[in-house]
């Protein structure tokens, strides 16, 4: 088998109707209010800020659209819910090459794209991680 091994756990995506009213939740419940600008990223569909916990982040995750990937996950958990979790990788294009090789489904064009971090990432299907869906994401230099 191909020889690959998840790093740390980089963050957990956390998709919510309401990005701005989920962040203050966070915030007023948890004290966790070290949290980034939201932006939009078009191309992703979504718009985004994260949230340090001190030693990971919530990745908070609002749909831009209609077309948005983030819509499926809230037509059937309307009030948001844990989306994903994002462990690093060294190498993304071996990370992928290892997925097939074990298996598992990579999402989308099977493809690394660049994602909200602004490095090359994966998703593993939840279907081949017990529901849980996975992001991969090659380590921030």
């Amino acid at each position: 088998s191909v020889e690959m091994k998840v790093g740390r756990l980089n963050h957990i995506g956390i998709a919510t109707p309401d990005i701005a009213e989920t962040r203050d939740t966070y915030a007023a419940l948890y004290g966790l209010d070290k949290v980034t600008a939201v932006k939009d990223f078009p191309e992703l569909g979504v718009k985004v800020c994260f949230v340090d916990t001190g030693n990971t982040e919530l990745e908070l995750l609002q749909p831009l659209g209609p077309e948005s990937p983030v819509n499926r996950f809230l037509e059937k958990n309307p009030k948001g819910g844990q989306h994903h979790l994002c462990f690093e990788v060294a190498d993304i294009f071996a990370a992928r090459d290892a997925m097939r090789a074990r298996g598992a489904t990579i999402l989308g064009t099977g493809e690394p794209y660049t994602g909200a971090h602004g490095v090359p990432v994966i998703f593993v299907h939840p279907k081949d991680t017990h529901g849980v869906l996975i992001e991969l994401m090659q380590e921030p230099a």
